[in-house]
């Protein structure tokens, strides 16, 4: 019978030391070594301004050291978790780093109850902790600063032991007092803390959450047989992508401006093209289908993680796969907004990438140049789009000039917008006569070898194409020097007046003529 009562009895003392916390003011041996290693890891805690440094990463590995000697602490003093049920309501991501009711001690918890601003920016949007949470951040700092004390306390008492031989450390009750009330003031903050970050994400998730409704809302308006409403829905769907653009794009401009009338026009000039066999429109077709391809992207990408949102970042630019989608898609509906959408500047691109292929069966070395995007690929193309200008300024692709350099035309004649009705400026009036009295001299503006002759100069140089030899007299090739002296200077105001609007227009006409696939869908879905 007394062997029997004996764990009954340890049982109880146990009990009682830990819910009346007297523990009848001694420690155990065991117990006062635990209490020294955690006093010598508070020791190794750096401050900043009087506070601790939990932004490096000697001093966040500091910190995580001496909360888990917190823990080891009241654990071997035997100490009761405060409850912490409420986790059972935490999202799945956060009931992974809070799996159950033990302590869990977190450097990123403590950190955020010691920034005095209480903000958090998410997605451009600024969100407040709200005054409980504010609260409790301010009583864990104080229990904080109470523990830190009491083992700043039990050190001095240490040391003046070893000196003088009293020892006045804090006692077993004041021990298990302090640790209690920072585990107490620990949980209510990481309570209302992480509940009030659940909400924020929940928040900043809402872009991507209303994308993937209404996507599945244009899924379904697709088997209705209204138009209308198709359309509607789509036009909806093309806002909520442009919102996602201008909050998670952060590799590109972020435009929230790219609008449904794009995606129409892509779908009208895919139509055309098919219509008419695609003869000459190779360009147009390889555009419109970039929007059309980004789109379907985009679409593919909610319909896939409308499965798994949880697993979204809530800061969204933290989401490399639909950051990925989102760089195509505004890249090609950013080319869309100003060379699809406008039937002119479209043909002229169509007309210009007609004559720069057939300019690759006179100088082979341009197509190289296309395929390897050589740097003398990005000399010739400007010299190349002012000679094709020049060889037909009534055509087409003068509206592809023109809008690179519109400071040299004047307004159209009255109701037309069409190259024939264009007025230019006197310098660009010079250097088209000059084109026209080298072209006579060579031959003729319809002598196909004098064309062939000026177009091989504008890919390889002078020095280049002249080291080949010539067979025209020296009065013409001096005109063909002073013609191409005057066209470079053109080429470089061509690349010069806006370089933005020249980089993009080099890009698509290299995209055109190598027909390459700019939007690639990635190997793996990645979030």
């Amino acid at each position: 019978a007394p062997a029997a009562r004996a764990p009954i009895a340890s049982q109880f003392a146990r009990m009682f030391r830990r819910f009346c916390g007297n523990g009848w003011g001694e420690l155990s041996s065991a117990e006062h070594a635990v209490v020294h290693e955690l006093a010598e890891s508070r020791s190794q805690l750096l401050l900043e301004d009087g506070i601790t440094d939990v932004k490096s990463e000697a001093g966040y590995t500091a910190c995580a050291a001496f909360l888990n000697s917190i823990d080891t602490a009241s654990r071997a003093l035997d100490l009761q978790v405060a409850p912490r049920g409420y986790r059972a309501k935490f999202s799945a991501n956060y009931r992974a780093l809070f799996p159950d009711n033990n302590r869990h001690y977190r450097v990123d918890v403590l950190e955020a109850s010691v920034d005095q601003h209480f903000a958090i920016w998410v997605n451009g949007e600024k969100f407040e902790l709200s005054a409980e949470a504010v609260e409790h951040a301010q009583g864990l700092q104080g229990a904080w600063h109470d523990v830190v004390m009491m083992l700043d306390r039990w050190q001095a008492a240490a040391a003046a032991a070893a000196a003088q031989g009293a020892d006045h450390k804090p006692d077993r009750p004041e021990l298990i007092r302090t640790l209690v009330a920072f585990d107490v003031a620990w949980s209510k903050f990481e309570h209302s803390y992480i509940s009030e970050l659940i909400a924020i994400e929940e928040q900043a998730r809402q872009v991507v959450i209303n994308a993937v409704r209404v996507e599945s809302q244009v899924q379904d308006s697709e088997l209705e047989p209204m138009a209308a409403t198709s359309a509607e829905a789509e036009r909806e769907l093309v806002r909520c992508i442009a919102k996602l653009n201008s909050v998670a794009n952060f590799k590109r401009k972020g435009r929230d401006d790219l609008a449904y009338d794009i995606l129409e026009s892509a779908r009208v000039v895919l139509r055309q093209v098919q219509q008419d066999g695609g003869h000459g429109k190779e360009a147009a077709r390889i555009l419109a289908g970039d929007i059309m391809d980004s789109y379907k992207a985009m679409r593919t990408y909610f319909r896939k993680v409308g499965t798994c949102l949880d697993h979204v970042d809530p800061h969204l630019c933290n989401n490399s796969g639909l950051v990925s989608r989102l760089v195509d898609w505004e890249r090609s509906w950013e080319v869309g907004a100003r060379y699809v959408r406008s039937a002119p500047l479209l043909d002229a691109v169509c007309d210009l990438v007609a004559e720069i292929r057939a300019a690759q069966q006179v100088v082979p070395e341009l197509t190289t140049m296309c395929e390897d995007c050589d740097v003398e690929l990005f000399l010739a193309l400007p010299r190349l789009v002012m000679l094709c200008f020049l060889a037909d300024p009534l055509n087409k692709r003068t509206e592809l000039v023109r809008s690179l350099l519109p400071h040299r035309f004047g307004p159209s004649g009255e109701g037309n917008s069409n190259a024939a009705f264009m007025k230019v400026d006197l310098e660009l009036k010079a250097l088209y006569d000059n084109y026209k009295e080298t072209m006579r001299l060579l031959g003729g503006t319809r002598d196909r070898a004098a064309w062939e002759f000026v177009v091989r100069q504008a890919v390889l140089g002078a020095e280049e194409h002249q080291s080949r030899g010539c067979d025209y007299p020296s009065g013409a090739t001096r005109a063909v020097a002073d013609l191409f002296r005057s066209l470079e200077r053109w080429s470089l105001e061509l690349q010069r007046h806006c370089p933005e609007d020249w980089n993009q227009c080099s890009a698509v006409l290299v995209h055109c003529l190598t027909g390459e696939t700019q939007n690639k869908p990635p190997s793996k879905f990645q979030v």
